[in-house]
């Protein structure tokens, strides 16, 4: 007897979740970090750099308790709570530092909530 073993269906796909949205994730932790360092900034008085990838690349910290705020903005977009857990103990250096640390974390934890299999 000829048996043909298949590799296990992907749940999510399954029960039409879609793929990981993870221009837009990027988008708005860009945005909210972006505008949470210009506000401390501007109370701080510094001067920031005027382009979006100078910005980015500057050093300036951003605290974990602010990282965990803009996670709820992204939550209404990957449709789940994302856990503190997601967050970096310490914080982050830059808005760059933090977006390429947040952002695989993130889609970590929608890949284990929407069931994804890799």
């Amino acid at each position: 007897m000829d048996v043909t073993l298949q590799p296990p269906p992907n749940i999510a796909a399954s029960i039409g979740v879609s793929k990981f949205p993870v221009g837009a994730v990027e988008a708005i932790l860009r945005d909210e970090l972006a505008e949470a360092v210009t506000a401390l900034a501007t109370v701080e008085g510094i001067a920031l750099p005027q382009s979006a990838t100078e910005l980015g690349q500057y050093l300036f910290e951003i605290d974990s308790l602010t990282a965990l705020e803009i996670l709820c903005s992204i939550e209404p977009l990957v449709g789940m709570d994302l856990k503190s857990s997601v967050v970096r103990a310490g914080g982050y250096t830059s808005i760059d530092d933090a977006t390429t640390t947040l952002l695989p974390c993130i889609e970590k934890a929608w890949e284990k909530h929407h069931g994804v299999i890799q």
